[in-house]
């Protein structure tokens, strides 16, 4: 990958490599070092957008939930936003009724094994699959009922279907949770999804906000605005606390390019959004997309033969060593990986594939996922619901998006030595080590020259220069205005008596006939020369 590169140009590739005409909806994310997520900017050098020393992780992921993944053109991108919903159901973002949870599980069974076979699925079978962060036998019975009983004959892009309907229809459908605080100090997540801006404390919907009654967003810090209209003129302005800076701008970018592209009628009408009321102060982004309408209108004009698609087949899954956990089994369903590694030496090394499926809970690990005798911050790991009667927490999802593993062995390691407790965050860190987050459709890209010194500390002085610059070009504009609208009424008919005291000085007199004067009669017989120009044509 060249240094130069735009985050296009990978996006691109990796669309290509996977056949995928309707890309709209997806895009590239990645973990800072500092933790913080970002989506990659197409626009920019992918190399300038990273704060790691290469090689880079980055992750294939679902942008832009569409509003029904039902109706998407092809099957090969149904597919993909199939594996998206099941990981969010994975990870407990998305949250529904305990009938729902076994349906929707029982469509993924019927999806990656087919129909019942009482000769290959013996009684318990549903329980050594993972479709939940937390299961129980009552729910896995259920599972199994629905999936002998209701689904025979469903072949496996029926039941994805079947499974993204069902999914479309739960509040918290296309929900990519922003932890933050109220004003009260309440923990909250925040979320935008297809249909508008959602709120979400405990296990409740507590807002939720169409896309045209949200009128701003803006941030200030770590402090989150967001300004609504509703009926009668009814105005409201919701305030968020971010964890960091970076957070908080994060979620004020996801918000202004969800508002856009769910929103406007076409990409004509996206316009620069700044941060702040000052043109010379904040952050200034613009969404460089195609809208949802335009999206559809494209997909409505594809015509070839669908690509083949390699669904996954059943493997057994890999057990790896967990922080808080113990041994215990791979975190992701273990979905079809597209990995593709590219090298500045060697060229496109290699665009591969392999296939994996929804884990399997060997009998040695069935309850190794629970893990008994965890320390209180592991318990609140478990408590991660997937049904609306448990408390919401994604923020203790055992699948966060992979970091680079640069540097974390090393202090995964020492800490493991000196046998100190490890966080939950640390945790995360180090599951971009593992098989599990190998199966989730990393990529990685090998850039040179991509280090630096004080990469952060170089970025915050770059942006406080901008800052100066700015401010100093503002004041130096609006002083030359005050100036000549100074000049304007010292020359003009308006008898006052501060006028008259400037009028009488020697210096305005000197700048009146010196330089004042001549430059009037220059200005007026250009204008006359111009004027009998044009009367003569």
């Amino acid at each position: 990958l060249q240094r130069d590169a735009k985050g296009q140009y990978l996006f691109d590739l990796l669309c290509h490599h996977l056949n995928l005409l309707e890309k709209d909806y997806f895009g590239i994310r990645f973990v800072d070092p500092d933790k913080q997520r970002h989506w990659l900017e197409f626009t920019k050098s992918v190399v300038k957008q990273m704060r790691a020393q290469p090689p880079f992780t980055m992750c294939f992921r679902v942008k832009f939930y569409p509003t029904d993944p039902a109706a998407l053109k092809e099957e090969i991108t149904r597919y993909l936003v199939f594996l998206q919903i099941k990981r969010d159901l994975y990870h407990g973002r998305l949250l529904c009724k305990t009938s729902d949870a076994a349906l929707l599980a029982a469509y993924i069974l019927q999806a990656e094994i087919g129909d019942y076979d009482p000769g290959k699925h013996p009684e318990g079978y549903s329980s050594k699959f993972q479709f939940f962060p937390k299961h129980s036998e009552k729910l896995e019975r259920k599972i199994a009922e629905i999936h002998k009983s209701e689904l025979s004959g469903q072949t496996p892009a029926t039941s994805e279907l079947n499974f993204l309907r069902k999914a479309q229809t739960l509040e918290t459908y296309g929900v990519d949770p922003h932890p933050c605080k109220d004003v009260s100090g309440n923990a909250a997540f925040l979320a935008f999804t297809p249909f508008g801006f959602v709120v979400l404390q405990g296990n409740k919907r507590v807002h939720f906000i169409k896309w045209n009654e949200v009128t701003k967003m803006k941030f200030e810090g770590k402090t989150f605005y967001l300004y609504v209209s509703q009926k009668e003129e009814k105005k409201i302005v919701l305030t968020y606390f971010a964890p960091t800076p970076e957070a908080c701008k994060h979620l004020w970018k996801c918000g202004i390019e969800n508002q856009a592209f769910y929103k406007l009628e076409k990409s004509s009408q996206v316009r620069t959004v700044s941060s702040s009321n000052l043109f010379f102060k904040g952050s200034r982004f613009r969404y460089s997309g195609r809208v949802a309408k335009e999206v559809m209108e494209s997909s409505a004009k594809i015509k070839r033969e669908p690509p083949e698609i390699h669904r996954a087949g059943l493997v057994p899954s890999r057990s790896c060593p967990s922080i808080t956990h113990g041994p215990r089994l791979s975190s992701v369903p273990r979905t079809r990986r597209r990995a593709v590694h590219i090298s500045i030496m060697e060229g496109l090394e290699s665009l591969r594939d392999s296939a994996h499926s929804t884990p399997v809970r060997s009998a040695s690990h069935g309850d190794a996922f629970a893990g008994p005798g965890r320390s209180g911050r592991a318990e609140s790991s478990e408590r991660v619901a997937v049904i609306a009667d448990e408390s919401y927490s994604p923020a203790d999802s055992v699948l966060p998006t992979p970091v680079a593993e640069h540097s974390l062995e090393l202090m995964l390691l020492s800490r493991q030595a000196n046998g100190a407790p490890c966080s939950i965050e640390e945790e995360k860190e180090s599951e971009a080590g593992t098989p599990a987050a190998e199966a989730e459709g990393e990529l990685r890209a090998l850039c040179p020259g991509a280090g630096g010194l004080g990469p952060a500390q170089a970025q915050q002085v770059n942006k406080f220069l901008l800052s100066v610059l700015r401010l100093l070009l503002v004041t130096v504009g609006l002083l030359f205005v005050l100036l000549l609208l100074l000049i304007v009424l010292t020359e003009s008919d308006l008898d006052t008596a501060f006028f008259r005291d400037i009028r009488q000085t020697p210096e305005f007199e000197q700048f009146h006939y010196q330089y004042f004067c001549p430059l009037r009669r220059w200005f007026a017989c250009k204008l006359r020369a111009v004027v009998n120009l044009l009367i003569d044509t």
